[in-house]
């Protein structure tokens, strides 16, 4: 009986321990089983768990990496960030030591604001220094910059350039899109409303431009001066821009060393034995004894006066001890594009500077070192602009004697002319002129293949250097254009035969030397009779 009640007492807590016990089961058979989702937030290791060092390591680690990849950017950022504030320090301080006296400009580094202030006020002085707002005292007549005028077609200039069109469309890109820009800015800001108006403004457009005038000085700026149409006729709207230039900037500063840079001029040559004669004078005096890293490529058309020639190649080689040339005969036509593209590609050597030179060309020694100082292989090519040389029999045809070749070597404007049409003489890389395709070999005679060779390297992404050098001379003589030229080249041919001969005042001695002896005349009649 008592053993029975006991049981009695005892079977609830039974009964609620084994609740207990399936409850807890329970919980712990979902926390187990329940997938973890990717949103949802790490549980924290137990505080017991053998797994709770490398738990709270992780999460750290994690965390840090985080910072640092934060740390790093903001670090990218400010190095940034001080470069490009560095530059323009260095332009700013660039412009203070150029021009200490126009500005007070006081440069803080840790207020770039005041920098560019300095900035703006020193292109304000360029306004105040270009005869924006008012005249300068100016010592002669040659020191004033002319203007050139222009409309929406066409340019008239002063400077011809190589059209040698007084008037011309503007042909040059730069140009062409600066008087756009130009004009466009003016229409947009006379379309640009002066202030609160009731009445409908006027839209300008550039039909509108009637003509406009502008000037570049070197170190200044450019100004342009732009009329418009008014309202009203005899009325006018006109614009005065400036385009300020900036101070000097350094871009690059390098060693150039040229001790082993070799030129092989390349001289393709028929007949004419007695201009090879001076040739070779000249280049053993220029190109061996003074100069040394040079070779002589001569390529022959033909065999009448090739003894000749070989002759004073050989002669030339022995009294110099000068064993660096070559001779190539070819028995066909002669074209001067041929011979050259065959004395360019017959070179197995480096790669070297070819000079592309025919036989009344001087050159000095000066001018060697301009032909390796202005090309560079895969990006400059040199397309000189050399001086030619007027008939001495015409120039000094009033003296007792012509004067000797070197004396006659001068460059002024009764002596000769800078040859801007001519692109035959040219210094390039062997690998350039390889690579840009040679000469046109359809080109027969006289002309044309220069410039075409020319505009290949126009077209390219190569820099050609245009400029007249001091030390490169086109030597006159008697220039015969021959029948069998075409059309094109024989009026090529004619046009420089006639700049050849003199300056047009020297030749205009001669068409009107009757006149000026009959004058003469009358002048010692009339003093007789006094």
């Amino acid at each position: 009986m008592m053993l029975r009640r006991g049981f009695i007492l005892f079977l609830p807590r039974l009964v609620g321990l084994l609740v207990v016990t399936c409850c807890s089961m329970s919980i712990v058979y979902m926390l187990a089983c329940t997938p973890k989702g990717d949103n949802q937030q790490r549980a924290l290791p137990r505080v017991h768990s053998p797994t709770v060092k490398e738990g709270y390591e992780a999460i750290l680690q994690e965390q840090e990496e985080q910072h640092r990849n934060y740390i790093i950017s903001l670090k990218k950022q400010v190095a940034q960030l001080k470069a490009e504030l560095q530059g323009r320090t260095e332009q700013l301080k660039s412009m203070q030591n150029q021009y200490p006296d126009s500005l007070d400009i006081q440069f803080d580094h840790s207020k770039p604001e005041k920098a560019q202030d300095n900035l703006l006020a020193f292109l304000r002085s360029q306004v105040d220094k270009a005869e924006v707002h008012s005249g300068v005292k100016l010592s002669t007549e040659y020191a004033a910059v002319p203007f050139e005028s222009f409309t929406l077609q066409k340019v008239y200039q002063l400077e011809t350039g190589l059209t040698r069109h007084p008037e011309e469309k503007p042909v040059r890109k730069d140009k062409r899109d600066e008087l756009i820009e130009v004009i466009e800015l003016a229409v947009g800001s006379l379309n640009k409303p002066a202030g609160v108006s009731k009445a409908k403004p006027r839209v300008y457009t550039a039909s509108d431009f009637v003509e406009g005038i502008y000037r570049t000085e070197k170190n200044k700026g450019t100004l342009y001066e732009l009329t418009f149409k008014g309202d009203a006729k005899h009325q006018f709207k006109k614009i005065v821009l400036f385009r300020p230039f900036g101070p000097v900037m350094k871009v690059k500063n390098e060693n150039v060393n040229m001790a082993d840079t070799l030129i092989n001029v390349i001289v393709p040559l028929a007949k004419r034995a007695s201009k090879f004669r001076q040739f070779m004078q000249n280049f053993r005096e220029m190109g061996i004894q003074q100069d040394g890293r040079i070779h002589l490529t001569v390529v022959y058309f033909g065999k009448e006066q090739m003894n000749e020639v070989k002759s004073i190649l050989e002669n030339t080689s022995k009294s110099a001890n000068f064993k660096n040339f070559t001779f190539i005969q070819l028995n066909e036509e002669f074209s001067r594009g041929k011979g050259l593209d065959v004395g360019a590609r017959f070179w197995k050597g480096n790669n070297v500077v070819l000079f592309f030179c025919d036989v009344d060309i001087y050159f000095t020694a000066e001018f060697l070192n301009s032909c390796r100082l202005n090309t560079q292989p895969g990006k400059k090519v040199f397309y000189p602009v050399l001086f030619s040389q007027y008939n001495p029999s015409i120039i000094y045809g009033h003296q007792d004697s012509i004067p000797s070749l070197e004396k006659q070597l001068t460059i002024k404007k009764e002596t000769g002319f800078w040859r801007d049409f001519g692109f035959g003489m040219t210094c390039q890389y062997r690998s350039d002129f390889i690579n840009i395709g040679g000469f046109d070999l359809d080109i027969k005679g006289w002309g044309g293949e220069d410039v075409h060779l020319y505009r290949k390297y126009l077209h390219s992404n190569l820099m050609v250097i245009r400029t007249p050098v001091r030390g490169l001379f086109h030597l006159w003589h008697e220039k015969q254009c021959l029948d069998e030229l075409t059309p094109e080249q024989y009026k090529m041919c004619m046009q420089s035969k006639a700049m050849n001969e003199a300056s047009h005042g020297q030749l205009g001695m001669l068409v009107f030397k009757q006149e000026i002896e009959t004058h003469l005349h009358r002048q010692k009649l009339s003093n007789k009779k006094t």
